[in-house]
């Protein structure tokens, strides 16, 4: 048997979103993100302890990943959850947990 036939659509997704959420900056982005409507990269960098190089590798991760989406303002760029992927995520996790 292949993996193509025992591997779901569902468990690549939720495989993709655990991943990209697999660090504390990650999370935090995630929860500062969720609970206002948008925020530019350079807001999120005067609240955390890191250099803006290593925030923005977080940020692509989450992007990569569905989880944010981000319009680039010149020069800034601003992010937001991206709420369909993010339902998405919360119901693969809770159907997940629930096994």
């Amino acid at each position: 048997m292949s993996n193509k036939e025992v591997i779901t659509e569902e468990q690549k997704k939720l495989a993709r979103y655990a991943k990209a959420m697999g660090h504390p900056i990650r999370m935090y982005v995630l929860e500062s993100l969720s609970k206002r409507s948008c925020c530019y990269s350079g807001d999120l960098s005067d609240e955390l302890p890191i250099v803006k190089s290593t925030l923005s590798q977080h940020l692509k991760e989450l992007k990569e990943a569905g989880l944010i989406q981000g319009e680039i303002e010149t020069p800034k760029v601003k992010y937001c959850i991206n709420k369909e992927n993010w339902e998405e995520a919360q119901k693969l996790f809770s159907k997940f947990l629930k096994i």
